[in-house]
């Protein structure tokens, strides 16, 4: 594995997307984003999902110069066009802008429709608790997943962030509707590791820990099986809804043409009521309670979401950022 610094690979990869056409500013913002999936050890959604991401672009899934246009708004929620721009830069945007509402009113809203893959979602609730403030993100996607009860693929895999601030690090939590996500899937195959717990259904709809297995039969696992299917399909409602976008069925199935997808983008401020100390005093006793907790193991430790996500981001800034050999070679070539 090679250990790229981290400015040498947003250089990179700034570099190539200059070359697809993005103003020099946006390029570096794009490219930082993937380096700092990959620095927080997210590989399935960062560098690792680059050549996909170029692809798109290639294909005309993604318009480079595309931003965000305002279409309505009430109050402190808004509705926006992310105009198939780059889904990333559209996010960061929005949740910047739910953020800003959020200063003002409380709270902010933000819901973006014809938007594109935002790479790691907790990247954007990463960008709120850093800022102070509470964020909740979702988003629907193409049809990837079956619905409890079924076996074909007919609702969406749709991440959902939620993110509480704290001095001594975010909680985050960055979740899939599947147990395991097509990402995390693709990065247990590469690396030739089974799943540690069963993560979907085989040919034979039998459960199985082999991400091969699950690609093939494009049935992955909902998490917490009817509940996390139920979650899916009202956060798909909820989306489309709000931003009057597309809903999941309306959605191309195929990966490297799934576009205009519906996002939407909240910001609570926790000084609404009072002092921040306040609201982090709260947030560092339910990590304390939950810490007490004995492990299940022996030796073993209890950990909060996201709590690992500052140790392997220190990590990879010392040591440079994890970057198969082969993948990096086809990035210098791009």
């Amino acid at each position: 594995m090679n250990r790229i610094p981290f400015e040498d690979l947003v250089a990179t990869l700034a570099g190539v997307l200059r070359k697809l056409g993005f103003a020099d500013e946006r390029a570096r913002a794009c490219a930082r984003l993937f380096a700092e999936t990959t620095r927080d050890g997210v590989y399935s959604h960062g560098v690792n999902r680059f050549p996909r991401f170029v692809a798109t672009i290639r294909n005309g899934s993604v318009d480079v110069n595309a931003e965000p246009r305002l279409v309505a708004r009430f109050g402190a929620i808004e509705r926006w066009d992310g105009q198939r721009g780059p889904g990333n830069l559209n996010a960061l945007a929005s949740m910047e802008r739910a953020m800003a509402l959020s200063r003002e009113h409380g709270l902010g809203c933000v819901a973006l429709r014809n938007t594109n893959h935002w790479m790691r979602g907790g990247t954007y609730g990463w960008q709120a608790a850093e800022a102070g403030l509470i964020g909740i993100c979702w988003t629907n996607t193409m049809p990837n997943l079956p619905p409890w009860g079924g076996t074909a693929p007919v609702i969406g895999n749709n991440p959902l962030i939620l993110a509480v601030p704290r001095a001594d690090g975010p909680v985050v939590l960055d979740m899939a509707m599947s147990q395991f996500s097509y990402g995390a899937l693709e990065s247990y195959r590469t690396r030739g590791e089974m799943l540690p717990v069963d993560g979907g259904f085989d040919g034979e709809g039998k459960l199985t820990r082999d991400p091969a297995a699950i690609e093939t039969s494009l049935r992955p696992l909902p998490a917490g099986y009817w509940k996390g299917s139920g979650l899916s399909i009202l956060l798909d409602m909820i989306a489309a809804t709000m931003s009057a976008g597309n809903a999941t069925h309306q959605i191309a199935a195929d990966s490297l043409r799934e576009t205009c997808v519906s996002q939407m983008f909240l910001a609570l401020n926790p000084e609404a009521f009072g002092p921040a100390e306040m609201a982090a005093h709260v947030a560092d006793e339910i990590v304390e309670s939950v810490r007490h907790c004995p492990p299940a193991e022996a030796g073993g430790r209890v950990r909060y979401p996201g709590e690992k996500t500052l140790a392997t981001r220190a990590e990879n800034m010392k040591l440079g950022l994890p970057v198969a050999p082969a993948l990096w070679e086809q990035i210098l070539a791009m």
